[in-house]
């Protein structure tokens, strides 16, 4: 990871001034697929939800726009989060 340059948050735009984390909020980092480096904030999720992943929306997968790209926690690494597939 570039320390010079923060990483974004997945839902914030590129153009953003601060489109990176914030302090005081929970990330875990997507691998893989589409939204591969993007930062997902997963700040009062349940514990639940957090073991469970989540069906992210994105226009750049496999469906293109309204489609969305599956990311589940990886057992060894629940910090990080693996892309799973595209889904409509």
């Amino acid at each position: 990871m570039d320390e010079l340059m923060p990483r974004r948050v997945y839902g914030t735009d590129a153009d953003e001034p601060h489109p990176g984390p914030r302090p005081g909020h929970v990330y875990r980092e997507l691998c893989g697929g589409p939204l591969d480096g993007l930062l997902l904030d997963v700040t009062g999720w349940t514990e639940t939800e957090r073991a469970t992943g989540a069906p992210l929306r994105t226009d750049i997968g496999r469906f293109g726009p309204g489609g969305h790209s599956v990311y589940r926690p990886r057992p060894a690494d629940p910090a990080r989060w693996d892309w799973q597939g595209d889904a409509r």
